[in-house]
């Protein structure tokens, strides 16, 4: 799905580094559901909303999938020390897009989500940084957006330690940002191995 032309320059920043001490250190994003893993699906879901580049902050992962890699140093310093340190690769390209995906690579369901957001993205008023999904409980799912490249940016460059260990909200927290509450799973993301059962039986029972 092509975004409205007002708002198609997009990138796409995907996080695919953590340890997932949750599951005894297993990749998450190479876990499998619906006969794709989830890294797979991301990675499909942004390149159908048009985004390029397309980076993923983590160790190389899956060499056949057309996207760049980048990883924070030292390692696993955490999403927002990813997200940074994409940042800091694209400073030195001839041109940045305007929006930029920013997305955990263990949502259960990333193509839903991002369909969500591409059709949101023309709604956003002006002067906004950015939209991000939020849970049926109102809690914004900061890593389930999609944010002005320049803003993020200047929030990164911001914090110490290139956002080494920083929380997600120190990123986004002085940015003018659309929260939009979301039913059902669109935010579901896959913490467990229950969570990830869960997601399996709901893809082999749409």
């Amino acid at each position: 799905m092509a975004l409205p032309d007002a708002a198609s320059d997009l990138g796409a920043i995907l996080l695919a580094g953590g340890r997932a001490s949750r599951v005894g250190g297993a990749s998450k994003p190479l876990f499998e559901v619906g006969g794709r893993t989830l890294l797979a699906a991301t990675v499909t879901a942004v390149q159908d909303a048009g985004a390029r580049p397309i980076t993923i902050a983590a160790a190389v992962l899956d060499e056949d999938l057309d996207v760049e890699w980048v990883r924070e140093d030292p390692p696993f310093g955490g999403p927002v020390a990813g997200a940074v340190a994409v940042l800091e690769a694209w400073d030195r390209a001839v041109r940045l897009p305007e929006w930029t995906f920013l997305l955990a690579c263990d949502l259960a369901r990333p193509t839903r989500a991002v369909a969500r957001l591409t059709a949101d993205l023309a709604f956003v008023p002006r002067d906004a940084d950015g939209i991000c999904l939020a849970d049926a409980s109102s809690r914004p799912q900061w890593l389930t957006g999609i944010y002005r490249t320049e803003a993020l940016h200047r929030a990164g460059a911001a914090l110490p330690d290139h956002g080494r260990n920083a929380a997600v909200r120190n990123l986004v927290e002085d940015l003018a940002i659309t929260v939009v509450t979301v039913a059902g799973d669109l935010t579901d993301d896959i913490d467990t191995w229950q969570d990830l059962e869960r997601a399996r039986t709901r893809a082999a029972n749409p």
